[in-house]
C-alpha cells in the first residue's frame, strides 16, 4: 500500500511524527515544546489539531520515519488493558512491531503504553499527573530509544483521594476520566485537551507529559546526543 507523503513546509522547528495519534494529546504536548507535528492513524481523526495522515502507523514509520527529527508512538493499549482482559476482548499486540519500525529509522524515539505493558517495555519511565502539575492520576510508561534517555521523575504517591470510576468528581478529589466517565468539561480542563470528546480523553496522553519529553529531546545535551 502506498502512503501519502505529508506536506512539507519551510519551518525552523524540528519535525515530530506522532504515530497512532488518535485525537492528538501527545501531539499537542510536542507542539507546545517546540515541534512541527504530523500525526498518523489508521482511523479518521477529525478532531486532530495538526497535519494528519490516515495510514497504517507501523508501515508509515518504516517508510517515512527517517524524515522526522523525533518520533513518538503509542501503539493501542487495549491488548494490555486490565478492563479489556476482564471483558474477554482480544486485540493485536503491536509493541514489538512498532519498536522494530522505530529502530529501523535511525532516529530518537519514544514508545508509550499502559501499566499492563511494562514487562514488554525496556527500562520505561513512568509519568503521573501530579509530577507535572495535573490534578489527575494517569500513569503512562515511556520507553526511550535511539540516542534519547529520559530521567525518572520523583513519584510522591497519591495523597489526594480519587473519585470512583464513572462517578462525578467531588470537591477535593481527582477524577479518573476513563471508560464512560462523567464530567467531560472538567476532564478537558484538568487534562489540557479542550478540543477532545470523551472517546479521545479516556485514552489520551496529557499534553503536559509529552511537553516534558519534548523538552528533554530539545535540551542542548539531548539534541547533541540525537
Amino acid at each position: 500500500m502506498t502512503h501519502p507523503t505529508p506536506v512539507r513546509r519551510a519551518v525552523s522547528r524540528p519535525r515530530l511524527l506522532d504515530a497512532f495519534c488518535c485525537q492528538g494529546g501527545a501531539s499537542m504536548g510536542y507542539h507546545l515544546a517546540g515541534f512541527d507535528v504530523v500525526g498518523v492513524d489508521i482511523a479518521p481523526q477529525p478532531r486532530y489539531p495538526f497535519t494528519f495522515v490516515q495510514a497504517d502507523a507501523v508501515a508509515f514509520i518504516r517508510e517515512y520515519g527517517a524524515e522526522f527529527d523525533f518520533i513518538h508512538a503509542s501503539p493501542p493499549c487495549q491488548h494490555d488493558s486490565e478492563c479489556q482482559r476482564i471483558r474477554g476482548n482480544t486485540h493485536p499486540d503491536l509493541i514489538a512491531p512498532t519498536r522494530a519500525a522505530l529502530e529501523s529509522t535511525g532516529r530518537s524515539w519514544v514508545m508509550e503504553n499502559v501499566r499492563g505493558a511494562v514487562p514488554k517495555l525496556r527500562r520505561p519511565v513512568m509519568l503521573c499527573g501530579p509530577m507535572l502539575g495535573l490534578e489527575t492520576y494517569r500513569h503512562r510508561y515511556f520507553e526511550a530509544g535511539g540516542a534519547l534517555g529520559l530521567p525518572q521523575l520523583p513519584h510522591s504517591g497519591h495523597a489526594v483521594p480519587q473519585a470512583k470510576m464513572g462517578r462525578p468528581v467531588p470537591p477535593g478529589a481527582y477524577g479518573q476520566f476513563i471508560g464512560n466517565f462523567s464530567g467531560v468539561p472538567l476532564a478537558r480542563k484538568v487534562m489540557g485537551v479542550p478540543w477532545m470528546n470523551r472517546d479521545g480523553i479516556r485514552e489520551c496522553i496529557p499534553p503536559a507529559y509529552t511537553q516534558w519529553i519534548g523538552a528533554q529531546f530539545l535540551a542542548p545535551e539531548g539534541r547533541a546526543a540525537a
